[in-house]
């Protein structure tokens, strides 16, 4: 429900930054609750008789019969109502056929109220995409299954199927229903924006100059990316109960698989750019000689889903005898390494790649290398789930 945010927009200058007539089309289809809080609506026609204080005390008082279609309304329209926004919506309006008014000076509330008018979901959608760069951390989760399935854009009926699984969750957290999931596919990924609930809150207020509350459930968005390339899924979220939910959700809806993405992460390759050749010493490790890293791969991604693969008899000695260092900003998506173990006169090759997936020569060597690679922090700890 949009009351979080129509406490920023019930003010008078808000309001009156809307042409009245625009205003009142925008209000007119809830004629009659305004009837029974006291407020008349007067016809477009009319040179005045808009009684804007009253209004704003009506919306400053929402109640349990405050129509949540009216409150919507209003959120998205204050949302994009900015100059920024005002550019965007201009371009789609021309690009999808929309009619604004005539008039040459706009304001950017009354260009948002005519595309709301007349095309809610594309200003929905908008006001959505502005979250999608917001995030700055993800965790990752990459599919075992290979060969990777050919990424299918979901349908509607997808995804109405998927928000309804997220809302059971909600529902059940008491984030309440009402979930929606925008599918932006890029170039080179799949981004996917959910919009959803948080838990209710109460905050001290002042109503005509007198103290009372606001109680409200504040509006969160998270943000979920997919790369079909190496069949990864990223996502910035809350908590991880919600994580867990993504993950199996998403899965069974887009690859009829809850268990497509693996649970929390087990693996990380990070130690190797964090630590350089002190990640891979085994001198406190019984059965293992010593450890070289023979293959690394990057993911940069972009158009053209770039994977850089490097191979050396030893990547670290390579690096530092040609003056370089890894690269800072592309993910590390797998390692080779060649194993010298006690019990064999030759090395045997290790593989990880994030992450839960390790591959080794001989099945016997999990336990040897499983304490290596603890160690060295290339296994995640466990964390417990984060308070709700």
């Amino acid at each position: 429900m949009a009351t979080y945010n129509l406490r920023r927009f019930a003010h008078a200058d808000g309001l009156k930054a809307i042409a009245r007539k625009h205003l009142l089309a925008l209000l007119k289809p809830h004629k009659s609750y305004f009837d029974s809080r006291g407020l008349t609506l007067p016809p477009p026609s009319a040179s005045d008789g808009l009684d804007y204080d009253q209004l704003v005390n009506v919306l400053m008082n929402p109640g349990a019969d405050t129509p949540k279609s009216l409150l919507d309304a209003l959120f998205f329209v204050h949302e994009m109502a900015t100059p920024e926004c005002m550019d965007t919506l201009l371009q789609e309006a021309e690009t999808n056929g929309i009619s604004l008014d005539g008039k040459p000076d706009p304001t950017a509330a009354d260009v948002a109220v005519q595309v709301y008018l007349q095309d809610k979901d594309l200003l929905e959608r908008k006001h959505a995409e502005q979250y999608l760069t917001r995030p700055r951390s993800f965790e990752y989760f990459q599919t075992e299954i290979r060969p990777i399935p050919k990424f299918k854009r979901p349908t509607s009926k997808t995804l109405a199927a998927l928000e309804k699984s997220l809302d059971d969750w909600y529902e059940k957290k008491k984030r309440d229903r009402g979930s929606k999931v925008f599918v932006y596919p890029k170039k080179d990924s799949i981004w996917f924006l959910v919009r959803h609930g948080d838990p209710m809150r109460r905050e001290g207020s002042l109503v005509s100059g007198q103290p009372s509350s606001v109680f409200y459930r504040p509006e969160k968005y998270d943000v979920l990316v997919y790369e079909p390339a190496i069949g990864e899924f990223r996502m910035n979220a809350c908590n991880k109960g919600e994580k867990d939910t993504f993950r199996k959700e998403f899965g069974r809806h887009l690859f009829n698989d809850e268990d497509f993405f693996p649970g929390t992460g087990k693996y990380t390759l990070e130690p190797l750019r964090a630590d350089g050749e002190a990640s891979i010493v085994c001198t406190d490790i019984d059965g293992m000689e010593w450890v070289r890293l023979k293959e690394i791969q990057y993911f940069w991604g972009g158009a053209e889903k770039e994977i850089e693969i490097r191979k050396a008899n030893d990547i670290f000695a390579a690096y530092s005898g040609s003056g370089r260092a890894m690269p800072k900003k592309a993910r590390i998506i797998r390692a080779s390494f060649q194993v010298k173990f006690t019990d064999s006169k030759t090395a045997r090759t290790v593989t990880i790649r994030p992450s839960n997936i390790a591959q080794y020569t001989r099945d016997s060597d999990a336990s040897v290398v499983e304490n290596w690679l603890t160690r060295r922090g290339f296994i995640i700890a466990d964390q417990e789930d984060e308070s709700e």
